[in-house]
């Protein structure tokens, strides 16, 4: 390693906290100039650029690029004979740890920068097609260290996660189109009749609706295109419509009209009949609209909605790509875990408390998975009813055609389920414990073969997913009860990641009541103070029973309530007896204590902490992270409390 060894000095939050800063604030092409100076101030290297392929064969365009402390202008270059191009051409990382000149000689940038060393990873599109790269260049060697790799492979998810929003944007707007094109092409079947109610004229949609040119029906009785009740409903009408007075409503054509196509088939369709006069006789035009290419059209205007709104979202998700935040010990833990699971393909279950962050630690893991250029689709199980929620799981099958009421009131369902959308990707089932009982064992039946039946379909359909579930309750206490699939929990538990309570962690309360203050003045165009010891104190004597979320939710009350610079915590924050009850929040006796009792609690309280540390003062896990202080300043209170270290 060199004396400018990658990582050196930085923890987990402070990466973390880089990735939040390059990239929560801003979308576009700004996202990657944001991306390449923070990571290359991480990572402390010579140069970070990202680039996106050109139409043109073997040349990049530079999207932004960082170097020797300063930004660089866009441009393009050729990629043969380069690293940059052996990364694009072949699709994989590319790390030469040191002498990368010896192996790319005809890469003239490499020489003229003085390079040792060389990264890059492809950035890939969900269909695994390369989009560009993100390349690291040092003037010293860069060895395979794993946190510098896993920063480098999240900063590079989150580049091609920008390439697929932007890209997503313009399938919506694609798709937005496809919409009003499909609208404007609905043409109705037009039959003029004469006033014997014989065929006259009839448009090509008419022609295609009853599969007959118009010169064989021109001369025929309307009874030859319509069923007997069908035609005698439309002479009935034709009749009353000369006799009704004209400032009166003209009667319609209620109901559906049964068409006969040329060759004798039946087919349901709804329409009106209006009068006209021409060359002094009555004439009728009767307009047709075949019920079931309706319904085609309007189940392909479901599809492409539907489809649009998962584009949405997914542009949204990927935009409020976010951080963990927090130093604590029991959050090191799961992001332990996280970083121990999430390279393997076994799927996870994430236990924890209503508004932990599960979802968020379910993004993480596909985050730094090998998945992480593929989908992370996310499916909602609580409070879907059954019939929807297989629907929305597995979709239904293309030809089918599901008709509810009469034909006059039909629904049509067709299209891709989640699982179909998730394949080689990551399915994230959230609230797994509220799935209805009668879809968990064919859940689990799926999990266990790797392959589903859409609704309607007579063969099944093999897919390539990795499953992350989350749950509030306790799974095993529900088996035991009857109430959740045995098979289905062993499927989905393969790992298991615990997410810690807000209570337990409270030495994160002031990072994350800080950061959501500052998003929040954000969005408002505000300036805040930062919280006062006071705030914090108050934070922390509150048990929490919402979370995060609560927390969350409680810093944009703040926000919005604070009239000046301060943040006001009154309105906003709940009186602390007012929490749930089980929550462990510190007791405060009902009395005044005197300064001497104030003393003997601060003492004690410092004592425990440093016992459950086993006398660690400072660093990670020590007293003074768990207390929330500088150990400089817990040191300075043991002296002044006269607290030392029993003698073993």
């Amino acid at each position: 390693m060199t004396d400018r060894e990658p990582l050196h000095g930085l923890d987990d939050h402070a990466l973390l906290r880089s990735i939040h800063e390059g990239t929560a604030s801003e979308t576009g092409e700004k996202v990657f100039a944001a991306l390449v100076e923070h990571l290359c101030l991480a990572l402390r290297a010579e140069s970070v650029w990202i680039t996106l392929a050109c139409p043109q064969a073997g040349r990049l365009r530079v999207l932004a690029c960082w170097r020797g402390g300063q930004p660089v202008p866009s441009w393009e270059y050729d990629t043969a004979g380069t690293a940059c191009g052996q990364v694009i051409d072949r699709g994989l990382p590319v790390h030469v740890a040191e002498e990368v000149t010896q192996h790319f000689p005809d890469d003239r940038h490499l020489a003229e920068r003085g390079a040792v060393s060389y990264v890059g990873l492809p950035l890939l599109d969900l269909d695994r097609r390369v989009l560009g790269h993100l390349a690291v260049l040092d003037t010293q060697a860069m060895p395979q260290e794993l946190r510098a790799q896993t920063l480098v492979r999240i900063f590079a998810a989150r580049a091609a996660a920008e390439l697929q929003r932007m890209r997503a944007e313009s399938q919506v707007l694609q798709e937005e189109t496809k919409l009003g094109r499909l609208m404007d092409g609905a043409v109705e079947a037009v039959i003029e009749l004469d006033e014997r109610l014989f065929v006259t004229r009839m448009n090509r949609a008419a022609e295609e609706m009853f599969r007959c040119p118009a010169k064989s029906a021109a001369g025929r009785e309307l009874g030859w295109l319509l069923s007997e009740e069908s035609h005698e409903r439309v002479a009935q009408l034709a009749a009353s419509l000369g006799a009704h007075p004209p400032d009166q409503p003209v009667p319609s054509l209620a109901g559906t009209v049964r068409g006969v196509r040329a060759d004798r088939t039946e087919f349901p369709a709804e329409g009106s009949l209006s009068q006209f006069s021409k060359g002094g006789r009555t004439h009728f035009t009767l307009m047709l609209r075949d019920l079931k290419a309706r319904l085609e059209a309007d189940r392909r205007i479901h599809s492409l909605a539907a489809e649009t709104e998962y584009l949405r979202q997914e542009v949204k998700e990927r935009h409020n790509f976010d951080e963990i935040v927090g130093r604590s010990q029991p959050l090191r833990h799961v992001l332990a875990d996280v970083n121990r699971v999430a390279p393997g393909g076994t799927s996870v279950l994430i236990q924890g408390e209503i508004g932990t962050g599960k979802g968020l630690i379910a993004r993480a893991i596909h985050a730094a998975s090998p998945r992480a250029d593929s989908p992370f689709v996310r499916v909602s199980c609580a409070g879907t009813p059954a019939a929807l929620l297989e629907r929305e799981l597995f979709g239904t099958d293309e030809g089918s055609l599901e008709l509810f009421g009469d034909e006059r009131d039909v629904f049509a369902v067709q299209g891709n389920g989640r699982f179909a959308l998730a394949d080689g990707g990551t399915i994230f089932l959230d609230e797994v414990g509220a799935l209805p009982r009668e879809l968990q064992e064919k859940l689990a039946r799926v999990l266990r073969d790797g392959e589903f039946s859409p609704l309607g379909a007579d063969r099944s359909r093999r897919v390539d997913v990795r499953v992350l579930s989350s749950t509030s309750g306790d799974l095993i206490h529900a088996v035991e009860g009857g109430r959740f699939n045995n098979d289905l929990l062993d499927a989905i538990g393969g790992f298991t990641v615990t997410i810690p309570p807000l209570r337990e962690r409270r030495g994160d309360i002031p990072l994350l009541a800080q950061r959501f203050a500052e998003r929040f003045a954000r969005r408002t165009g505000r300036t805040l103070e930062p919280l006062s010891a006071e705030d914090v104190q108050r934070l922390r004597a509150y048990s929490w029973p919402g979370n995060v979320r609560e927390l969350e939710n409680v810093m944009e009350r703040a926000v919005m309530t604070s009239a000046g610079r301060r943040i006001e915590l009154d309105q906003a924050l709940p009186e602390p007896g007012s929490s749930q009850p089980g929550a462990a929040a510190p007791s405060v006796p009902e009395r005044v204590l005197g300064a001497e009792e104030m003393q003997e609690l601060e003492r004690a309280n410092m004592i425990r902490a440093l016992e459950q540390c086993d006398w660690k003062v400072s660093g990670e896990g020590g007293a003074a992270e768990r207390l929330g202080l500088k150990p400089s300043t817990l040191t300075s209170r043991m002296k002044a409390l006269k607290i030392k270290r029993p003698r073993k």
